[in-house]
């Protein structure tokens, strides 16, 4: 069942004279997945030129390399350099400030001297985490510099749980990169599964100041499927993560493209964009990231999404989905 929030944590802002209405952008989470390669991509052209490409058909993207190693500046710099003024990009933060296991070989070179290894993981500490977190502002410093920098999206590990864990771990990381723009994506749905619990998860992310990411799922009772909700924290930005609603595949499938096989139909994509009106009353940019990335499923959803809003700037050659 669905948390229900309070009238205090709804997204959707009461009766106002001056409703907001905020910029909606919608990309897909990667632009160099290896299924866009082989099925949206035009055949044969060159790695170099797929970004320039991708941002000619959408304004957003949500950087996905970046959990799996930090980002050169030099490499973002680039990024920013190959895109118009008004793309944005969301940047997947690392995988240990999120709590996923690491290996010492996925550290910057430059810090693994201050690794603590049990085995062939390398245990978290507060030294570690902080060099971490100043590498990753030296690594979006390019987009900051240029206001192509979106959020800085936590992908938390579903092992992060509220009976293991408090949100108040995350002090260090909100501390330094709130000002960024954070986004937390939570893995774990007891965090959410009973509105009381649910509500006390709203107000530390308002309280913090930090963006509460939104997700559409599977309907599933598993504990790494989040259930539905429709909030913003952050006034600035709303964040909407879109994974499929195959409950089988996404619970037992072993790649990205296995977990995330899932078309979304006409009907599931303006609900989406329904839902993103709404949260364009109480946000000043909400972000709609497909990550349903099988095949061409993702950035066919996302192009479709575009059509059906006018004020998306998106070539309009789509054919509606089933």
């Amino acid at each position: 069942m669905h948390p229900t929030m309070d009238s205090k944590s709804e997204g959707r802002q009461g009766p106002s004279s001056n409703p907001k209405t905020g910029i909606i952008r919608v990309g897909t989470a990667s632009w160099a997945d290896p299924d866009f390669v082989r099925d949206w991509y035009p055949k044969g052209l060159p790695a170099s030129e797929r970004l320039p490409w991708y941002a000619r058909h959408f304004k957003l993207v949500e950087v996905n390399s970046s959990f799996y190693a930090i980002p050169d500046p030099r490499v973002v710099e680039h990024w920013a350099e190959q895109t118009p003024q008004d793309f944005v990009f969301d940047v997947k933060l690392f995988k240990m400030l999120s709590r996923h296991a690491v290996k010492l070989a996925e550290l910057p070179p430059d810090l693994r001297s201050l690794a603590q290894v049990d085995g062939d993981k390398v245990k978290p500490t507060a030294e570690l985490e902080r060099e971490l977190l100043k590498k990753t502002v030296e690594a979006v410093a390019p987009l900051r510099d240029t206001g192509k920098l979106g959020a800085l999206l936590l992908q938390l590990s579903p092992a992060f749980s509220p009976k293991y864990h408090r949100l108040d771990e995350l002090a260090a990381i909100v501390d330094v990169l709130g000002p960024y723009g954070l986004a937390v994506e939570l893995r774990n749905r007891n965090w959410m599964s009973e509105p009381e619990a649910a509500n006390e998860v709203v107000d530390y992310f308002r309280r913090v100041g930090v963006t509460l990411v939104m997700v559409d799922a599977p309907e599933s009772e598993n504990f790494t499927v989040m259930p539905e909700f429709e909030v913003v924290t952050n006034p600035k930005v709303a964040y909407v993560r879109l994974h499929g609603r195959d409950e089988k595949a996404y619970t037992t499938g072993r790649t990205v493209s296995e977990r995330f096989k899932y078309e979304y139909s006409a009907a599931e994509i303006q609900s989406t964009v329904d839902k993103a009106k709404r949260l364009a009353e109480a946000a000043d940019d909400v972000h709609v990231i497909y990550n349903n990335n099988h095949s061409n499923l993702a950035p066919k959803a996302a192009e479709f999404f575009a059509t059906l809003l006018p004020n998306i700037d998106a070539e309009k050659e789509r054919a509606t989905p089933a």
